[in-house]
């Protein structure tokens, strides 16, 4: 069985289409800048590297990047070394990730430690860090280097907190948020300012920019917590019920677990803390989740925090770049239809 995903209210076919076609011959920049600093005499190091970057995905934060300081009239090279830095702080935390969480699949591809074991990948995942870092320097400004490198900082804060509350069933909705805004809205976040301050913007377009990037960052892994238990591997880049596999408390547990009987909420401490989690306990957590309405209100919560993202862009000027930001917005919300 599966549970059925449906977002009532949803506004037409949701594309980044636009977002693609504006930031076209930047991010054809960027991929050659990605082919280049991932580039080492040490073999390993671009063979893991390519690994990763081949195996799809859109690059939505580098574009983010680029559309983000072409609506200020951006006409340098800076907001390229900055959106590839973007893209290798992804990078790397993604290597990172597998390794601490202990997945297989990353996009339908076996993961790198799964290739070259799990040193291989943390030490490359460092590599692509550093040169990020030696980006970031290169394009000379202190704000943008600030705000990547803090981001760098609360990602990690964000993988120690998780950790903290790994297992724990009693953690709480905001506890919760306070994990996600820090490990997926903070690269968010960061990748959407950069590009209006390299551009010289005003504050006030740079904290938009910002607020936009977080509530965005936030629907986006409220929708991932929400396919985990009814989406597709294609969309998850991941096995569907992996965060079930590994114990992770999402929303949906959370929600699933506070609204339970003492029989379902002895069913959950069983599954998620006693490791009883095969594929008739998946099925089971499907159903509780169906029952009390979790997926539903997950991605209620994930609308509340795009429509946050949406208002924040709302008292800048109308542009391109503005509509394809807030297709941005429709296009993450709607992977659950």
């Amino acid at each position: 069985m599966g549970v059925v995903l449906n977002l009532d209210g949803k506004r037409g076919a949701a594309s980044v289409a636009s977002l693609m076609e504006l930031t076209a011959d930047e991010m054809a920049r960027v991929n050659e800048l990605i082919l280049s600093k991932a580039g080492s005499d040490v073999e390993l190091i671009p063979e893991l590297a390519k690994h990763l970057i081949d195996s799809g995905g859109k690059r939505l934060r580098p574009m983010v990047t680029l559309a983000a300081a072409q609506m200020f009239g951006y006409s340098g090279e800076g907001h390229v070394k900055l959106a590839t830095s973007v893209e290798f702080m992804h990078t790397a935390t993604l290597l990172h990730d597998d390794v601490v969480d202990e997945s297989d699949l990353r996009r339908g591809r076996k993961t790198a430690r799964m290739i070259w074991g799990n040193q291989a990948s943390v030490l490359v995942g460092d590599f692509l860090l550093g040169q990020a870092f030696r980006m970031m320097v290169e394009v000379g400004s202190l704000e943008a280097l600030d705000i990547l490198s803090t981001a760098a900082s609360v990602i990690a804060e964000g993988e120690v907190l998780q950790l903290s509350v790994a297992k724990n069933l009693e953690t709480t909705e905001d506890d919760y948020l306070a994990v996600i805004k820090a490990k997926t809205a903070a690269l968010f976040s960061a990748a959407a300012e950069v590009g209006p301050v390299v551009a010289g913007a005003t504050r006030n377009d740079r904290a938009a920019l910002r607020s936009y990037g977080t509530n965005l960052g936030l629907a986006f892994q409220l929708v991932d917590d929400a396919l985990d238990y009814g989406g597709k591997s294609s969309d998850l880049g991941k096995n569907v019920g992996d965060d079930f596999r590994e114990g992770k408390v999402t929303l949906p547990v959370i929600l699933s677990y506070r609204r339970g009987s003492p029989e379902e909420r002895a069913f959950w401490k069983s599954a998620i803390e006693d490791n009883q989690c095969d594929d008739a306990a998946l099925e089971k957590a499907m159903t509780l989740m169906q029952k009390h309405g979790a997926i539903g209100d997950t991605i209620g919560r994930a609308r509340h925090f795009g429509e946050i993202a949406r208002d924040a862009l709302a008292p800048l000027e109308n542009t391109p770049q503005k509509d394809a930001l807030l297709d941005v917005i429709d296009f993450c919300i709607s992977r659950v239809t």
